[in-house]
């Protein structure tokens, strides 16, 4: 490939109203509203509908969404019994696989209008925590755990995770972290999302892309990547000598720099303060306190900055969280965005089809064949 040809860089691909990214400033806009005074004040729920309609609800808006993916939750015996049988593997490719399936027992699996397409994106958004968190307890020997029409999302997530009430702190972290991570604009997920869209293919098909893009490691799987530097690293004084060593290896650290944001990661701002207070209420800060310590140790060698990915893998582990199930969760936040993206391209459709700058071999003929 010629240099500098690949990754789509700063081409523009869509027009969109969904999310927009000032790079320069580290702001994240959702539909106008800046992520710095949604996350902590609007719950996930309403940032769904934000995503999915246009605009925050009102209260009315939001108690029917609440009672329509509560109602949703439920998986179909059948994808619970996919779930049991399928053989051990990587979290993401299950649930890559699940989500599939899922379209199958979708009860408007044939309708792709716009109204029923809304209602695909309300149910896969709802059904999301439920396959994360089934495949989770199946992965540690125990049986999944009912949802509960009392709780909102967060606090239902991580209920059916662990089977039992989860503490105030933890579900502000949680509600928090998918408020957090719900959209990102043309992120490659998302894209692959929209391309699949654009051919027509039903709402399943498109996430399943999703979901599949999801899963490496310079996607959505960084933060795991990050979570499994810091068991490594052990301890803050170490931090230092393990980055000069990784740099000066040209290995690369997960969870800093970012193609679009050119200063800190305003996700990541948000996430450093949950994560230490996560920490300090489980008794123990140690991985918050060696992720400063890469944090530092990068900024004086690289001068880069955190991204989001960084201060969730800390997040995440400090409520008991198994470190595969990290890119799941980003799952469970980003269908809202994913979704909301399918519908903007349903609704103003074209068929994605860009065209690649040929580099090989100019114009030539076949030998003849006593040469061949």
């Amino acid at each position: 490939m010629a240099e500098g040809k690949g990754g789509l860089e700063d081409v523009v691909a869509c027009d969109s109203e969904i999310c927009f990214i000032d790079g320069k400033q580290g702001r994240l806009l959702y539909r106008g509203y800046d992520i710095t005074e949604l996350a902590g004040h609007v719950s996930f729920e309403e940032v769904c509908y934000l995503l999915w309609y246009g605009d925050l609800p009102n209260s009315g808006q939001l108690k029917e969404l609440r009672g329509r993916l509560a109602a949703a939750r439920v998986l179909p015996a059948g994808i619970v019994q996919l779930l049991r049988e399928l053989p051990p593997a990587r979290p993401m490719m299950s649930l890559r696989t699940a989500v599939s399936a899922l379209g199958l027992y979708d009860p408007e699996r044939d309708d792709n209008s716009l109204p029923a397409c809304q209602r695909k994106a309300e149910r896969m958004t709802a059904q999301m925590p439920s396959l994360v968190a089934a495949l989770a307890r199946l992965s540690e020997g125990k049986e999944p755990v009912a949802p509960r029409a009392d709780l909102g999302e967060a606090a239902n997530f991580l209920h059916m995770m662990r089977g039992s009430d989860p503490e105030p702190l933890q579900v502000e972290a949680m509600d928090m972290a998918l408020v957090l991570h719900a959209d990102h604009e043309l992120n490659a997920s998302t894209f692959s999302a929209r391309v699949t869209a654009a051919t027509l293919a039903d709402m399943h098909a498109a996430i399943t892309s999703a979901v599949g893009t999801l899963e490496g490691p310079l996607h959505g799987g960084a933060n795991e990547e990050v979570m499994r530097m810091l068991v490594k690293i052990g301890a803050p004084e170490k931090a230092a000598a393990f980055v000069h060593d990784a740099l000066a290896a040209g290995q690369k650290i997960s969870g800093f720099g970012h193609r679009v944001y050119k200063t800190e990661d305003p996700r990541a701002t948000i996430l450093r303060r949950m994560s230490h207070d996560l920490g300090e209420r489980a008794g123990s800060t140690l991985y918050y306190d060696i992720t400063r310590a890469v944090e530092k140790a990068i900024f004086e060698e690289k001068k880069l900055y955190p991204n989001v990915d960084l201060y969730s893998a800390s997040t995440y582990h400090a409520m008991g969280i198994a470190t595969d199930f990290f890119t799941p969760i980003f799952a469970v936040s980003r269908v809202s965005g994913w979704s909301a993206h399918v519908l903007e391209q349903y609704a103003h459709n074209r068929l994605i089809r860009p065209r690649a700058e040929y580099v090989g071999p100019g114009a030539r003929h076949l030998p003849a064949q006593a040469a061949r």
